[in-house]
């Protein structure tokens, strides 16, 4: 029995996984941590260990496939090839991500953005939402830094995001790329080719440049942008809602550094922005019993995979002090981890650091929660202050 016959994910919608994600993965899990799922087409890997397999063995699960739709909108790029061409792609973009250069290169600029952000929250009329008044503008900001563009390019960059996501998400390989996807990826090259010809730039696109192609680094610059942006507001709003339901008091984390980098452990943990990764079998192979066949395709569940109780007990406990909380694989594991994850790290942790400071007394003014099948945040976050009591 392959898991085709009697599939366990015959029952799944996707409306269930953008709705109700916890609960269905939590129902799969412990009878096929690797389901076949009609409603997907392919195979949904929701058990740590099988995961973990999927994303590190990258020569029997590959995103080079036709059917990878970023690559046929943005080209070719670190996100889309595998083995020597992604060692090459990848190689430029490491070095300046590490934990120590991304401290010295972006920490006082993202905390100046940030500081700038909330002091221009207008809390005085009520409620203000943090995806639109910080976590959006801040992880847009921070993109456009990367890309060597100027601050007051931000507000185009997401223009360009957003038409880019947009055909990214409705992508079929037998259809071609809309014209408004080419037209912004057109632009983004034009900006890119303009930065590249600036004279001892010594940008991050320009250091690509030294042993990519021009077609090649606009790609990758796409990918840093669509990484950098969705990514990580998502990171940021999924931590501050933890946060303001009342699982840490908002308040202890301006001190309390150690807590502060738990708790976005443990927010990712709990609700990945990126909730699942596509890879495409190059072999018949069997994975936690299940019988995957040469081409199909295996959407490895993060989400999933980090609520597994057999490595994370008590799974939808939010607990920053859990011993392995920095187990957890929502940056992806093996040739394909994110590059730039300590950059988001520093993103989400000055984020809510800087709110302790300034608001310590903010709460939820709305009932929200993350949705979303591929990316999981939720649409608003409104906050206001406590009312001091009479």
């Amino acid at each position: 029995m392959t898991g085709r016959d009697v599939p366990l994910g015959a029952a799944v919608d996707l409306t269930e996984l953008d709705r109700d994600a916890h609960v269905v993965l939590a129902r799969l899990r412990p009878t096929g941590p690797v389901s076949w799922v009609p409603s997907l087409d392919g195979w949904l890997v929701t058990g740590y260990d099988a995961a973990v397999r999927v994303m590190r063995e990258s020569d029997t699960f590959t995103v080079d496939d036709p059917r990878f739709s970023t690559a046929r909108v943005v080209g070719t790029s670190m996100l889309s090839v595998d083995g020597a061409a992604h060692a090459r792609h990848r190689a430029p973009f490491v070095a300046p991500f590490r934990p120590a250069q991304v401290l010295d290169r972006f920490g006082d600029e993202v905390s100046a953005l940030t500081e700038g952000l909330v002091d221009a929250l207008d809390l005085a009329g009520g409620e203000v939402d943090l995806r639109t008044g910080l976590a959006g503008p801040l992880s847009v900001a921070v993109v456009a830094s990367v890309l060597g563009l100027d601050a007051s390019d931000a507000g185009t960059v997401l223009g360009w995001y957003a038409v880019i996501v947009d055909a990214v998400s409705s992508s079929s390989p037998d259809q071609p790329v809309p014209q408004r996807a080419r037209g912004a990826m057109e632009d983004l090259a034009h900006r890119v080719r303009a930065g590249l010809r600036r004279p001892a730039d010594g940008s991050l696109l320009t250091t690509a440049a030294g042993t990519l192609t021009e077609a090649e680094v606009v790609s990758n610059a796409a990918v840093m942008m669509f990484g950098g942006i969705e990514t990580t507001e998502g990171m940021i709003l999924n931590a501050l809602l933890h946060v303001l339901d009342g699982v840490v008091d908002l308040a202890t984390l301006a001190t309390d550094g150690a807590l502060l980098a738990a708790v976005v452990e443990e927010s990712l943990r709990m609700e990945p922005a990126a909730a699942v990764v596509d890879r495409y079998a190059t072999r018949d192979v069997e994975v936690a019993g299940a019988g995957i066949r040469h081409g199909d395709l295996v959407r490895v569940s993060l989400a999933g995979a980090n609520r597994d109780p057999a490595v994370f007990p008590d799974p939808d406990t939010f607990d920053p002090r859990r011993a392995n909380v920095r187990s957890q694989l929502s940056f992806a594991k093996g040739p394909h981890v994110c590059v730039a994850l300590d950059l988001a790290r520093l993103e989400a942790r000055v984020a809510l650091r800087t709110l302790a400071v300034r608001l310590p007394d903010l709460r939820l003014a709305r009932p929200t929660a993350p949705r979303g099948l591929v990316f999981r945040k939720p649409p608003s976050l409104w906050v206001r202050l406590a009312v001091a009591a009479s």
